[in-house]
């Protein structure tokens, strides 16, 4: 093999091992769509999407918890937000109805980027309020990345208040 396609060979070998290795955070079992029986994200299984429920859509309650602010290009959920989740766990284990979680970001990077890092975002206030109690079954998480943003201005404070995860109750 002559010298020159080594290397290439082998940075095509590593990036590939890193593409896969990535994947193994959201790995899916059973059906096609996030949400099918038997789908998981970081170990914990994400319930049945509700049929008809749509965070913005009338079945969907938006206002009755207080969002959950995140750091320039971070997912995870600070000490001081996280006292935010107390009212919703304590919510979740006296009613019926399940949550939806939705992670939005500002509009600095990629509309790609972004997506994905608004989920991050969803995924995160999901694992803590599992690990306060709430059933996984009953949390689902979707995100919005830099669409809809809270605020327009192109401010670091404006900026502040798009990076959130917001909470939507589906009526019953």
């Amino acid at each position: 093999m002559p010298a020159m396609k080594q290397p290439f060979l082998l940075a095509l070998t590593i990036c590939t091992a890193l593409s896969l290795s990535s994947c193994a955070l959201f790995k899916k079992k059973g059906g096609d769509t996030a949400g099918a029986d038997g789908d998981y994200v970081t170990g914990t299984p994400l319930p049945d999407r509700v049929e008809g429920a749509n965070f913005f859509g009338g079945t969907v309650d938006r206002k009755q918890f207080q969002p959950v602010y995140f750091s320039y290009d971070s997912f995870t959920v600070s000490d001081s937000e996280l006292a935010k989740l107390d009212p919703v766990a304590g919510a979740m284990k006296g009613m019926p109805n399940d949550i939806i979680i939705a992670g939005f970001t500002d509009d600095r990077g990629t509309e790609e980027y972004n997506r994905g890092l608004g989920e991050r975002r969803a995924q995160a206030v999901r694992e803590a309020l599992i690990g306060m109690g709430v059933a996984a079954s009953r949390i689902q998480t979707v995100s919005f990345g830099e669409e809809m943003p809270a605020d327009t201005g192109s401010s670091e404070e404006s900026y502040a208040k798009n990076r959130r995860a917001e909470f939507g109750v589906v009526k019953k």
